[in-house]
């Protein structure tokens, strides 16, 4: 089969994956009602196309903290790639650099981060890599993980703030999945203290973390803070006043906490929190580039991407995250184009209304 569009990637992922291993990727928390939500929640929204606008082919790209993005489209922080194919981040990252647009290496990536930016490295003169980190109760492991990604050249840390416990992924359970199989590791986490190096089950999820140590964090490094998972609007607006500097707003697919809001749905009341002050990105359920402009609409400065290019990843590699993200590429531009404006700059939110029917 030859994909035509991202969703059917995931039905040539799940031919060529490990049971097990899609299960992983696709599964979420208890019930999964998040992580369904997430992408029906775009089917209730509506797009209210200008017409007679007189405007010029779109031209989509944004700017994010201070780095240029080809598109409003960014890679969301996934773990475990080597699950989906041998060349792993490796792959991803290429895909991600050849299309002008930021990936967001994980901390549980299986792949060092100094060498996601090598081979980052080898395809654009000038890539844009995030690094995302899980703050741990271990605050000299913390600052050393930051320093490595400072010296990568990643551009901004993204905190994911959202786990400050496992979710319970029953589909793992039933698997007997809690960490990766013999002669694959955690390559950034080689360093931390406690258990096997390289070992996922080395990770502290604890909930004592809290604002404190987001304000250590701002001590140590100069970069950057995207906060990750920050869903509820006193939240958005306590980040703004103590400095962070973008909000990334993410139920983590699903993945942890279940039955809270799709992301799209929560979206606006975030929004509205921080009036504009710092910049806003969405993940959660975006398969199209309908699903873009929407987002654009109801606050976003651009989406990221996390389970469509594990599916792209899986299919074929480099060139399969290639496609999907050429696909999405192709149709927000083609739905900028119907709804009458030039880029994501000129996307209001009149564009986009709430209907009763799903289909």
């Amino acid at each position: 089969m030859d994909p035509v569009n991202v969703r059917e990637f995931e039905a040539l992922a799940r031919e060529r994956l490990d049971p097990v291993h899609y299960d992983y990727f696709a599964g979420a928390a208890q019930d999964e009602i998040t992580v369904r939500a997430n992408e029906s929640a775009f089917v209730r929204l509506a797009l209210v196309p200008r017409v007679l606008r007189g405007a010029a082919a779109p031209a989509l790209d944004v700017t994010l903290l201070g780095a240029d993005a080809s598109m409003p489209i960014v890679l969301s922080p996934t773990a475990f790639h080597r699950l989906a194919h041998p060349d792993a981040e490796r792959a991803t990252a290429r895909a991600a650099a050849a299309a002008g647009t930021i990936m967001i290496a994980a901390m549980l990536s299986t792949v060092a981060i100094e060498d996601i930016a090598a081979e980052a490295g080898k395809v654009a003169a000038d890539p844009t890599l995030w690094f995302q980190l899980y703050v741990q109760p271990d605050l000299g492991f913390t600052e050393a993980i930051v320093r490595r990604a400072e010296a990568a050249g990643c551009r901004a840390l993204v905190v994911t703030v959202d786990s400050p416990a496992l979710g319970r992924h029953e589909r793992n359970d039933r698997n007997a999945f809690h960490d990766l199989p013999a002669g694959m590791r955690c390559e950034n986490l080689r360093e931390l203290r406690g258990g096997e190096p390289g070992s996922v089950r080395q990770v502290v999820l604890s909930p004592e973390i809290s604002w404190r140590h987001l304000d250590r964090l701002r001590e140590i490094t100069p970069l950057p803070i995207v906060l990750k998972g920050a869903l509820h609007p006193l939240d958005a607006r306590l980040a703004v006043e103590r400095g962070i500097d973008a909000l990334l707003v993410s139920n983590h697919g699903g993945r942890q906490l279940d039955t809270m809001p799709a992301t799209i749905d929560q979206l606006p009341f975030v929004a509205e929190a921080v009036e504009g002050r710092v910049p806003l990105l969405l993940d959660g359920g975006v398969r199209r580039g309908t699903d873009v402009v929407k987002a654009l609409a109801l606050g976003a400065r651009a989406v990221a991407v996390g389970r469509p290019v594990l599916w792209g990843l899986a299919a074929d590699g480099e060139a399969g995250v290639t496609r999907v993200l050429e696909m999405l590429r192709a149709e927000t531009a083609h739905t900028l184009t119907l709804c009458g404006c030039d880029g994501p700059s000129a996307v209001t939110r009149d564009l986009v209304r709430e209907v009763r029917c799903c289909h």
